[in-house]
């Protein structure tokens, strides 16, 4: 007798052990640990058959924990380095860490006490910032490697290295010999709260930010020549009227700036309180802000005179504060009518625009301001006062008392930071040594214009940076770092810098290491010629700015290394390098060797939390990384999504402006990722029978509906390629996940289950649909694989055949056949799969008012107006088809009819009418088949098995 269920161990379920659960926190570290025992990158590195590809890497600083901008940046260097050895090349990526410099040094005194502080000589702050960078940079090693970065992890290039420093001199000497790096006494970035110069790359400017500023008038004394006859009956009551957001830098003034190309006018001044009319009854002002300063002074200004401002050169005036006379000078076009009155108070020891215009006006340059930010003696009654606090309302004070205040108000602008401190700077003249950019800008500019930038606005960008910088102040006042290799006469303090001091110290360097400056005496550290010259020497103090450090590595790592190349293939940091790594790197090579370090650039935006606020602890919103691989204390709140759910996320932003991450965004890119791993697993386990060498269907053999699917295939990796190819990794992520979901899923996948379950083993229509799932899965996996590594080898592991790979890696890039292209019949099944898409809707209605459960309970009624449509179609529904080109696998019904008149299926329940077909959903015909579950009217006729329809009982025989 036969019994109901008694088919089921017939059907050709999938098996795999390919776990449904990604299991990241234990799987992954297996994964690496696997590729690492088998050594995948270097092999692949070395012995790819294509050319070398040298992503240069962007040296993070060794000085704390890493954050999720870390995160972005690595797995984006790691996405197109992984892309690349796929197809082929040579990849080698050698990490980088900066390991000098403030940000350090400043760690490690802050985990000292102040005692320790003060008995801490240079050499022992070196060894102690040594220890830190050195920890640090194993601690972030850790961290990348975790993310699945692939490098070489055990050769990184460290900017503490003695090797590196050396080239980095050599980087000095070649600038220096040329004529581009010099020393002088120019205003520079101070920064009190440092102690130290600052590059532009290490300030930032946050919003808030408000000056005290005042509007002053300074005594004119002596009038040109050209506007004597205008002015002189204006004396002694006529003053220059300047505006300035810096009162501090008052005692430095030495002139008063005017634009040539503007109109200023003698004002008459009526104060609307009478008793508050002191000072001069006359001021100079630009010509057409006398409206504007009449409101913002309240006062009356009754125009006397016009004239140019070219004729104002040659006027003197007298210092307010101080006993001196000092000039009125014709300024740039930075003097506008945009704010202030016209006229530039102008000091050259605290402004680059004044520091330009008292050079050509052989103004001295007068910066009585200390390390510390106080005033000096040269500051005179405000000698001891802190510029930023006290001394500021001293000047002001004293201002006031001299009649020669106008207005103080508060001001909103944007004002340079210290970027470690978070303090203030001040704009201070100091000895230091400075790299010319004006000696070779041109050159790169043209360098600029010659690298691809991604994306293209990264070249609009870092151009007018480049085309305005001043000087590049490359000296710092600190101990952590590469010296400055000059030493100066203690009797003349000329400077002793040449071929060959700086050749000596590169030497000493290259074997000892940058601690020699401190260790070795200057005898020690002089060539033989200076150290019997009669002269004495002593070393300077100074270091080098980071960003030379940094910006050096072209000639210290792509240069020196045999294995990597220059100019490198690419460049990848945030946007901010602009300012930063990109622009130092570009300036040192194009000084040196006249071209760009880079062929493209790619830069990135910062990561923001899901509201699209800036990640900060105080707001409680940071996301770190570690948190989100290997999750927090409550795994309940916070589960442990491993690295592949975060390169996924890398994946699927576009970087090229600010992105978000929080919870949500990661749950969802969890189950994203979950969808694909479920998608290969369901592929992996249709395939566990499968042997692509004997049971592969030649293409020509194909049924049309696995021919679609290749033609679909091709089209997907094709698209997929292109993404990785312009570096649109979220195209990536979008073609994908839509491959996964609507073309596999819900479609082709949806459909096979009968081919694979019910068919014989063996049979025809089973092994075509095999011969499909192994392209897609091969090709899903070597798609996936550069993005999400860990579970694109995880599914590698478990293909149930033989293949000629140990790794996806070993694989290459997807393998797509050109054959497989046919815009004809793809346009008709999407027509097929539009009709499904209709179809599956009017069957919903009918489960949800349970006329139905399956669709295998259903029978589709068809209607189709258009007659070319319909004939096509029909061919589609034949008496006897191939088992796979038939409307009732496509549909998943038991049975389709196609019916002549609309007007038969009018009065049936469950219908829908488009511009193409009419469709109707009734109960199928016959009895459910106990093994596949389709209804039909055969059921019954075997007297062997008579719970089973005619396809199962020749299937049973291994005949369908």
């Amino acid at each position: 007798m036969t019994e109901p269920g008694q088919y089921k161990d017939t059907v050709n379920l999938p098996k795999t052990n390919f776990d449904m659960r990604a299991n990241a926190i234990k799987r992954e570290p297996e994964i690496q640990k696997f590729w690492e025992e088998n050594n995948i990158y270097s092999r692949l590195s070395q012995e790819n058959p294509g050319e070398i590809f040298i992503l240069h890497d962007g040296p993070p600083y060794a000085n704390g924990q890493l954050h999720i901008g870390h995160a972005l940046n690595k797995i984006l260097k790691d996405i197109i380095n992984r892309y690349h050895l796929l197809q082929g090349r040579k990849v080698r990526y050698i990490a980088g860490w900066d390991c000098h410099g403030l940000p350090i040094e400043l760690k490690v005194l802050q985990n000292m006490k102040q005692a320790e502080r003060q008995n801490l000589t240079p050499l022992q702050l070196r060894q102690k910032a040594k220890e830190f960078a050195l920890k640090t940079v194993d601690e972030q090693r850790e961290s990348f490697k975790r993310y699945g970065v692939w490098g070489d992890w055990d050769n990184p290039y460290l900017t503490l290295k003695p090797e590196y420093e050396a080239a980095q001199i050599g980087v000095f000497g070649a600038m220096y010999l040329k004529g581009y790096i010099y020393r002088g006494l120019k205003p520079v970035h101070w920064s009190p709260s440092s102690k130290t110069a600052l590059a532009e790359a290490e300030l930032e400017y946050p919003e808030g930010h408000v000056s005290r500023s005042i509007y002053a008038a300074f005594p004119v004394v002596k009038v040109s020549e050209k506007l004597k006859s205008v002015l002189e009956p204006f004396l002694p009551d006529l003053g220059v009227a300047v505006w300035t957001t810096t009162p501090w830098t008052i005692p430095g003034n030495l002139a008063v700036a005017v634009n040539g190309a503007l109109n200023y006018a003698v004002v008459e001044v009526a104060r609307r309180d009478a008793e508050a009319q002191r000072g001069c009854k006359y001021l100079i002002v630009a010509a057409e802000l006398v409206e504007r300063l009449t409101a913002t002074l309240d006062v009356e200004l009754t125009v006397k005179a016009t004239f140019a401002g070219q004729d104002l050169e040659h006027c003197t005036y007298r210092h307010p504060l101080f006993d001196r006379e000092s000039p009125v000078v014709v300024g740039g076009d930075y003097i506008t009518t945009d704010s202030g009155t016209g006229l530039v108070h102008t000091a050259p020891g605290h402004g680059q625009e004044d520091y330009i215009v008292g050079q050509r006006y052989g103004l001295p340059i007068l910066a009585p301001v200390d390390d510390n930010g106080n005033f000096t003696d040269e500051a005179g009654k405000f000698a001891g006062l802190n510029v930023l606090s006290d001394g500021n309302q001293a000047i002001i004070d004293a201002l006031t008392e001299a009649g020669s205040l106008l207005k103080e108000e508060a001001y909103s602008h944007k004002y340079p930071y210290d970027w470690r401190t978070k303090k203030p700077t001040i704009f201070r003249a100091t000895e230091q040594w400075f790299a010319s950019v004006a000696g070779f800008r041109e050159d790169a500019l043209k360098a600029i214009a010659s690298v691809r930038w991604i994306p293209a606005q990264g070249e609009n960008r870092i151009t007018p940076m480049v085309a305005e910088r001043s000087d590049w102040c490359i000296s710092r006042q600190r101990s952590w770092g590469v010296p400055i290799p000059v030493f100066y006469d203690e009797e003349t303090g000329e400077a002793l810098l040449n071929a060959d001091t700086i050749n000596h110290i590169q030497a000493i360097i290259a074997e000892k290491g940058s601690d020699a400056w401190w260790e070795l005496s200057v005898e020690e550290l002089l060539p033989e010629p200076y150290r019997s010259n009669g002269r004495n020497y002593r070393r300077g103090t100074d270091t080098m700015d980071v960003w030379f450090d940094s910006g050096s590595s072209w000639a210290a790592v792509a240069k020196q290394r045999p294995e990597l190349g220059y100019p490198v293939d690419m460049y990848l940091e945030g946007s901010d390098q602009h300012r930063g790594w990109f622009q130092s790197s570009l300036l040192t090579s194009v000084a040196v060797n006249g071209i760009a370090p880079y062929k493209t650039v790619l830069t990135h935006g910062f990561v923001l939390d899901e509201q699209g606020r800036k990640m900060s602890k105080s707001v409680g919103n940071v996301v770190d990384p570690q948190i989100i691989i290997n999750g927090g204390k409550d795994q309940k709140k916070e589960p442990a999504y491993g690295a592949d759910v975060l390169r996924l996320w890398v994946s699927s932003v576009d970087y090229s402006g600010d992105v978000r991450l929080g919870g949500n965004i990661i749950k969802q890119l969890a189950d994203v990722r979950n969808k694909i791993r479920n998608t290969a697993r369901f592929l992996l386990g249709s395939l566990h029978d499968f042997d692509p060498q004997k049971d592969a269907v030649p293409f020509e053999e194909l049924p049309d509906l696995d021919r679609y699917m290749l033609h679909r295939i091709r089209e997907v990796f094709n698209e997929v390629t292109t993404a990785f190819d312009n570096f649109q990794f979220f195209r990536f992520f979008q073609t994908v996940q839509n491959f996964c979901v609507v073309d596999l899923s819900n479609f082709y996948l949806d459909i096979a289950k009968d081919r694979l379950y019910i068919s014989a083993a063996d049979s025809f229509r089973r092994r075509s649909c095999q011969t499909v799932l192994q392209i897609a899965l091969e090709n899903l996996a070597r798609a996936i694989a550069p993005v999400l590594c860990h579970t694109a080898e995880d599914i590698w592991q478990f293909i149930p055949y033989q293949t000629p790979y140990k790794s996806v890696f070993e694989a290459g890039w997807i393998k797509v056949k050109d054959e497989w292209d046919n815009g004809e019949l793809a346009e008709f099944w999407n027509t097929l799969r539009s009709l499904r898409t209709d179809v599956n809707k009017v069957m919903e209605q009918a489960r949800i008012e349970k006329m139905i459960g399956s669709s295998l309970e259903a029978k589709v009624l068809l209607n189709i107006p258009h007659k070319e449509l319909c004939e096509a179609i029909k061919g589609f529904n034949p008496e006897k088809g191939n088992g796979v080109d038939e409307l009732r696998y496509l549909l998943l019904a038991s049975q389709v009819e196609i019916v002549d008149d609309a007007a038969k299926i009018a009065d049936v329940k469950y219908t829908a009418t488009t511009e193409d077909w009419t469709i109707a959903v009734v109960n199928a015909d016959g009895e459910k088949c106990d093994r596949c579950w389709n209804y039909s009217t055969h059921v019954g006729e075997s007297e062997a098995h008579p719970l089973l329809c005619e396809r199962c009982v020749p299937a049973l025989a291994g005949e369908f």
